[in-house]
């Protein structure tokens, strides 16, 4: 199971995301926001918005916060000027990161994200220092317990999906970014419970680390993620899911 899946698993498992709903609902607000702004306020025509929505919806966010996200994207409402910047880094023991942010004031962003860098191990990078080594891509993990492999395999590839792997505790189905939708939908359609299903940015390679430096790296992108204005951490790492379920708090 790669560093990504291996996170988010671990994560869902502890109920990260459901105890941090109010922060939950400040993220999605923007990306609903940023999604109209930049492909219209038609979910319809902004595949974007519509998975945005789609998540605000299952998190049971209320209809007047999505309705009130969209009108600030689309100038129906005041609201004041935000946009979207990818950050890139090195953590510990030389793990790249992007870090995806959506903020309203790009100076005191940068200042924050490089101070939660530094003070967890790693450094702030150039433009372009690490992107390439990332491709991106439609990614949706489904716990075993949810699914038949060779019926999910199958409804996948079927639907447009580039790969499929099967690890001790989860399936994880990558596509194109094109065909994420569709693939997702036709799992949807079988009434199969996905554990994530994003479009993502999916590492070519991944650095192993352990011990110390596997807390370090984690307590980076525990400190990345609580951050406001952070929407996704992009990372290579590669730590035993024994050791980072120890380390996630």
């Amino acid at each position: 199971m790669s560093g990504h899946s291996k996170w988010h698993s671990i994560k869902h498992k502890k109920g990260a995301i459901d105890a941090k709903r109010g922060r939950m609902f400040t993220k999605l607000i923007k990306e609903i926001t940023i999604a109209a702004r930049i492909g219209g306020g038609d979910p319809e025509g902004n595949p974007r918005l519509r998975k945005a929505i789609q998540d605000a919806k299952g998190v049971n966010m209320p209809a007047d916060n999505i309705k009130r996200a969209i009108q600030k994207g689309t100038g129906e409402l005041e609201g004041g000027h935000i946009e979207e910047v990818t950050y890139e880094g090195y953590g510990p023991g030389g793990v790249a990161m992007l870090v995806n942010v959506i903020t309203d004031n790009r100076n005191r962003t940068v200042s924050e994200i490089r101070h939660v860098f530094s003070k967890n191990g790693g450094n702030m990078g150039e433009s372009g220092s690490v992107s390439w080594m990332f491709h991106k891509k439609g990614y949706i993990g489904i716990e075993k317990s949810k699914a038949d492999e060779e019926t999910l395999m199958s409804l996948a590839i079927d639907a447009g999906a580039d790969d499929f792997e099967s690890d001790e505790s989860i399936y994880e189905i990558y596509t194109s970014p094109e065909a994420f939708e569709g693939v997702l939908n036709a799992i949807k359609n079988k009434a199969i419970e996905t554990m994530t299903a994003e479009i993502s940015m999916i590492p070519q390679n991944y650095v192993k680390v352990e011990g110390k430096t596997a807390q370090q790296v984690v307590k980076l992108m525990e400190a990345l993620d609580e951050h406001d204005d952070v929407q996704h951490v992009y990372a290579n790492f590669d730590i035993e899911e024994s050791e980072l379920a120890e380390a996630v708090s």
